[in-house]
């Protein structure tokens, strides 16, 4: 083989690869650092409300609009699917993993701070069904932020909204994963 069968001239495609490849670790790390943003002030959050906060017990923080109650959730919002925890549990992980396996996909920055929110959430919101009573996979999920009367969150509930919101828009828009205009 002679020398410039060797070498290959440095063309836009290789010079996009290279140039993709620290951009696609970026992304990663973006996505991973909300993910793990989310998670930890989503836990920080839970324990504090477990330690002060007596359950069921509603503290005004905005009129009746918003509030502090302690609520042990079993299902999901509204309490729907309180009989079938351990099926919100599966959902959680299949979810999981499938933003994992979308993440070497992405190319747009608005698709990776939205699976980075939805990341986040969905494994604040596992980890207590993994880990809280009444046992594996069917733990109750720890909610504190009252909204009037109508329903009882949590910080992982909120970024999950917003990541709902956000993937509601971008795919309005045709933004794909890529971040190619479609």
């Amino acid at each position: 083989m002679s020398s410039n069968q060797r070498l290959r001239p440095i063309t836009s495609e290789t010079s996009a690869v290279r140039k993709s490849v620290p951009a696609r670790r970026s992304r990663l790390g973006l996505l991973t650092s909300l993910a793990l943003i989310v998670l930890m002030v989503d836990q920080v959050t839970k324990a504090c409300a477990l330690s002060g906060l007596e359950q069921g017990v509603q503290h005004p923080v905005l009129g009746n609009a918003l509030g502090i109650q302690l609520l042990l959730n079993p299902g999901a919002v509204l309490g729907l699917g309180s009989g079938s925890t351990w099926l919100l549990t599966v959902i959680a992980v299949a979810a999981t993993v499938l933003i994992v396996r979308f993440s070497r996909r992405l190319s747009s920055t608005w698709w990776t701070m939205t699976l980075g929110l939805l990341l986040g959430g969905t494994l604040g919101n596992l980890i207590d069904r993994l880990m809280r009573d009444p046992g594996f996979g069917r733990g109750h999920v720890i909610d504190f932020i009252a909204y009037g009367n109508f329903f009882v969150g949590n910080v992982a509930d909120i970024a999950i909204t917003v990541a709902a919101g956000l993937m509601m828009i971008l795919s309005d828009r045709g933004v794909p994963l890529d971040g190619t205009q479609s």
